[in-house]
């Protein structure tokens, strides 16, 4: 069976940076299932696993644009200490929330805090970044009707 759209797709990866470094990866763990075609994830690994089949192995080199996208400046904003007055204690640059934005909840990083000045990015933390990911293609199923239903695939912990 060929991975296509609609499938329950299993996989484990190990992710690198254009340095090399290991950012993620699944070896070791319980393998990675998504529902092929119903962008669970990045665009450029879904286009790289579609036709492959169980067992396959390959290594792929995705460009920002295909992955978390190139970054951009209009995702930093400076914002006012008082936006966080419900924090228990100090805002300190790395810590990322929860932001509502035009498109939903979007996830921000301090970068910078500069007294009554906060500075937070809202691109995500592997925008810009050519990501290689190192794939084995563990197992390819159909879909339930339900997972079909429900956009994503059913395992431990689903409350449906």
């Amino acid at each position: 069976m060929q991975i296509t759209d609609k499938l329950a797709v299993s996989i484990h990866y190990i992710l690198t940076n254009s340095k090399g470094e290991q950012l993620d990866s699944s070896r070791n763990e319980d393998p990675m299932v998504y529902l092929h075609g119903s962008g669970q994830i990045i665009p450029g690994l879904e286009n790289a696993l579609t036709g492959k089949k169980q067992g396959e192995k390959f290594k792929v080199t995705i460009a920002p644009e295909d992955a978390y996208g190139e970054r951009r400046d209009d995702m930093l904003q400076t914002v006012a200490m008082s936006m966080f007055e419900d924090m228990e204690g100090e805002v300190k640059e790395g810590m990322q929330f929860h932001a509502d934005a035009s498109h939903g909840v979007n996830v921000v990083t301090v970068t910078k805090v500069d007294g009554d000045d906060v500075t937070i990015d809202g691109n995500h933390p592997l925008a810009g970044e050519a990501l290689t990911f190192d794939v084995e293609v563990v197992g390819i199923r159909p879909a339930s009707k339900d997972e079909l239903s429900h956009n994503h695939i059913h395992g431990e912990g689903c409350n449906h």
